[in-house]
């Protein structure tokens, strides 16, 4: 690994943190609150790659875990790991390497501004969105003793805006693609 990938990894991990610090929205009776830390998630992944983007992730999840209030409210420490939202702070991780992985496929066929925009927003929803929801719902569900399909319906409240957030982050990442393409380069 490169200096120049430690520095990206350790620039997007910061973003994340900067993301998730913005004041969190509590949604009544769902014990989960709107962030924006999936945007976070997929700007690293679809502007990074399926490595460089899943280790910002796992910087960002260990500075939480080792106690840094980087977690939305100011959180951090082991046990946030054991609460409602641990499930979808795991699926970080796996969600920013997906997605990731599949903008890169996209990035080998798109050849305008169009197609890369629409790929890399179908790359954001299944890693961003998809992935983190597989791992964060039957989480809640286990530790709230939610039954699954109820944990389901109560993060649906979330996915409109996780939509909009996965729209953001492809067009980010195709504006700053045509001035910084050093971001696409492996690995």
């Amino acid at each position: 690994m490169k200096t120049r990938d430690t520095v990206l990894i350790a620039l997007f991990a910061a973003l994340i943190v900067v993301l998730s610090l913005i004041p969190p929205i509590p949604l009544p009776a769902i014990p989960v609150p709107i962030t924006l830390q999936t945007l976070g998630t997929m700007l690293a992944g679809v502007m990074l790659g399926p490595l460089r983007g899943g280790l910002a992730c796992l910087l960002y999840l260990v500075l939480a875990a080792i106690g840094l209030p980087v977690l939305p409210g100011g959180r951090g420490g082991l046990g946030v790991f054991f609460g409602p939202t641990g499930g979808f702070l795991v699926g970080m991780a796996l969600g920013a390497c997906v997605t990731g992985w599949l903008a890169r496929r996209v990035a080998a066929w798109a050849r305008n501004g169009g197609l890369s925009v629409a790929g890399n927003t179908v790359a954001c929803i299944v890693g961003g969105i998809v992935v983190v929801y597989a791992v964060g719902v039957p989480w809640l569900a286990a530790v709230t003793h939610m039954e699954w399909g109820k944990a389901a319906l109560a993060v649906a409240a979330f996915v409109p805006g996780d939509l909009v957030k996965a729209i953001v982050a492809a067009c980010v990442a195709w504006r700053v693609e045509r001035v910084w393409p050093v971001l696409r380069e492996s690995p």
